[in-house]
């Protein structure tokens, strides 16, 4: 019944929803005082009508769309409860952990073991690393013009408030980098969740099993693809909790950020956000119509990876499923399965940019004037060491604390970052999320292994 009354009235409830957003946005400028509450009321008008919207479509990009602005709304009005609700988001991050390390073992070797072609390997390989390394490349050089224009770290006074940096956080020289990529105890890589080595070792394990015969590989290759299926029914199990895992996300981060935050900070959260916007219309946008990629079919299977990366902050949270609909796309399993999880470690196109647009901010705080030529060596440092420790716990900030040190810069404006550390997260994860589907469709063009099927209805 009350789908029935929806349908009838869906452009009567859109208005309202408009009429409703447009009047909670002109009052929260009336001063406060006796509307404060009628506002508050207004907001949660327009949060109901939303949530009418979504009983009607029952996607799941909906609801985590709903959920940001409904977690949003508690940790403003409700910011002690908006404090606990991050325990979802937690949930939802441990048991996403649970697929990553049985999910690119089993893939990996379905995609490398399954089709015994090494030159098919070889030539995946160097295109990837070369298709990644342009395009962060480019990545950094949008972000250092960024930061150059908006000035945002520009007359920062040394305040900290005591601010420290996170335990854990230290500076790495380029040995030790390289030596993060290799694994010494598979076991202790999978509890530590490092995603680079799990990769490396899996890599050269389906590489052996390559030169075993049929015989003796046929049953672990039977058992990968079995994991692999199972591991994909997991992750649709664990998808239903996306839109409580977001919400909570969101309640907490807005419960602690508040709305006071320094100009300067927000000042470099809007350089990062429209710099990435920038980023995706004059260099992913271009390679979509260059390589006539269908858009409305690209960003329909893209949409739910892209929210959940942005809700959740976490490229890994968003990766099973990402897998699942590039292959819905027509990107074949052996490219998906090799391009999406080494990307998820050399493709972070949203976190280079950041990590230019942090260093130089770095720099403006302190009062220090780094010349073009500095800006470039900085720049190629970054290109280097932003490969070296993807799946760290917070590694852009193991990055830019390395930066920092290696060019002479402090560290207090880094934990001053740190308060709008989580805003920016998502913005960068969403674009390293995407980055990672346009990748492996581009691979997939490239290498003759993308087959577009008839157009199909996208599973809610």
């Amino acid at each position: 019944m009350l789908k029935q009354i929806i349908q009838k009235n869906l452009k009567l409830i859109f208005a309202v929803l408009f009429i409703l957003t447009a009047v909670s946005s002109v009052m929260m400028f009336v001063p406060e005082g006796i509307t404060d509450q009628l506002k508050g009321m207004t907001r949660w008008a327009a949060l109901l009508t939303m949530v009418l919207i979504g009983l009607h479509y029952h996607k799941i990009t909906v609801w985590i769309i709903i959920s940001m602005f409904i977690g949003a709304e508690i940790g403003y009005d409700f910011p002690a409860i908006g404090d606990q609700l991050n325990v979802f988001s937690k949930i939802f991050i441990k048991l996403i952990k649970c697929v990553i390390a049985p999910l690119i073992f089993g893939t990996l070797i379905v995609g490398i073991a399954g089709h015994s072609n090494i030159r098919q390997l070889g030539r995946m390989g160097w295109k990837s690393l070369l298709y990644f390394e342009v395009v962060t490349t480019v990545a950094l050089g949008i972000g250092l013009l960024a930061i150059n224009i908006s000035r945002a770290g520009a007359g920062i006074v040394q305040v900290n408030n005591g601010e420290t940096l996170p335990t854990g956080i230290k500076q790495e020289g380029w040995k030790d980098l390289v030596l993060h990529v290799f694994p010494d105890n598979l076991i202790k890589s999978i509890s530590e969740g490092q995603v680079l080595q799990i990769v490396v070792f899996t890599l050269i394990f389906a590489i052996a099993m390559m030169f075993v015969s049929k015989e003796q590989r046929r049953p672990f290759l039977t058992f990968a693809e079995s994991l692999s299926a199972i591991m994909f029914r997991f992750t649709d199990i664990i998808m239903k909790l996306a839109p409580l895992a977001v919400g909570g996300a969101i309640a907490y981060t807005v419960s602690h950020l508040g709305v006071e935050v320094m100009r300067n900070l927000m000042l470099l959260l809007v350089t990062l956000y429209i710099a990435l916007i920038v980023f995706v219309l004059l260099v992913f946008v271009p390679i979509i119509l260059f390589l006539r990629i269908p858009v409305k079919r690209f960003v329909a299977h893209v949409a739910e990876p892209v929210s959940i990366a942005f809700g959740t902050a976490s490229s890994e949270a968003a990766l099973p499923l990402a897998m699942e609909n590039m292959e819905r796309f027509g990107v074949t399993r052996e490219v998906v399965s090799f391009v999406l999880p080494t990307g998820l470690t050399f493709n972070l196109d949203g976190t280079t940019l950041y990590l230019a647009l942090a260093s130089v901010f770095v720099a403006q705080a302190a009062g220090i004037d780094m010349s073009l030529g500095q800006q470039l060596v900085m720049m190629l440092t970054l290109m280097l060491t932003s490969k070296g420790v993807a799946g760290v716990a917070r590694a852009s900030l193991v990055i830019l604390a390395a930066t920092a040190s290696s060019f002479g810069l402090p560290e207090w404006p880094i934990a001053a970052i740190l308060g709008i550390d989580a805003l920016m997260d998502m913005a960068r994860t969403a674009v390293n999320t995407l980055g990672n589907c346009l990748a492996t469709v581009v691979i997939g063009k490239w290498e003759n292994e993308l087959k577009i099927p008839a157009p199909e209805v996208i599973p809610e």
